[in-house]
């Protein structure tokens, strides 16, 4: 449980300052998105930042699984 994993890399993920600018940006020209090259390149990254999600989410379950049984 100590690992904090995201699945974010895709999604913007503004400052203060940039969402400041914002405001004052009415054509969106300040838009910026974090990219890969190629569409299939995008989703495999995605899958697999997905998968390690879930492996963290099955290793702290089982992690307070065992933690439970044991103080039985």
């Amino acid at each position: 449980m100590g690992r904090v994993l995201k699945s974010d890399f895709l999604v913007a993920l503004p400052s203060l300052r940039s969402g400041a600018a914002r405001l004052l940006d009415f054509y969106g020209a300040y838009d910026e998105y974090n990219r890969c090259d190629t569409e299939p390149e995008a989703d495999a990254q995605a899958m697999f930042a997905d998968w390690r999600l879930v492996g963290q989410d099955l290793e702290d379950a089982m992690s307070q699984f065992e933690t439970s049984t044991n103080k039985s």
